[in-house]
């Protein structure tokens, strides 16, 4: 049985020739065919990297589902789903993981739910200073 591939609905999509350095926050879906570096992070949700897409970056989503090539960490907290002729050069983590015959593979793999994204820290300081005033 055939993995579902992409998403029902991408509300972003960042184009062949597009590229992007920093961090890439986003909610929902977002398509990447461009070049990416730095960060990518979504709470929970999904990043398709496509098969033109050149990522150097850090990966922090909910889901992530790879056909091109990245240079990174990928972590993810629902699944990664990996399809040729993706090139993956680092480590990737997710409590489910799925990589397909044909894929270059190189780093840990580790099967286990990934950390809660942390909050900024300012905006705790933030928060207890309120409560000390009121």
């Amino acid at each position: 049985m055939k993995k579902k591939e992409s998403s029902d609905h991408i509300s972003t999509l960042l184009g062949v020739g597009t590229t992007i350095e920093g961090t890439l926050s986003f909610k929902d879906t977002i398509r990447l065919d461009g070049a990416v570096s730095g960060k990518i992070v979504s709470e929970k949700g999904t990043v398709i990297i496509g098969e033109r897409a050149v990522v150097e970056a850090h990966i922090h989503v909910g889901t992530a589902i790879v056909k091109g090539t990245v240079n990174g960490h990928i972590q993810a907290g629902e699944r990664i789903d990996v399809y040729p002729p993706a090139k993956i050069t680092g480590d990737i983590q997710a409590p489910v993981i799925s990589i397909e015959t044909g894929v270059f593979f190189n780093g840990n793999c580790s099967m286990v739910k990934p950390q809660p994204m942390p909050v900024e820290r300012k905006a705790i300081e933030t928060t207890r200073d309120e409560k000390k005033s009121g």
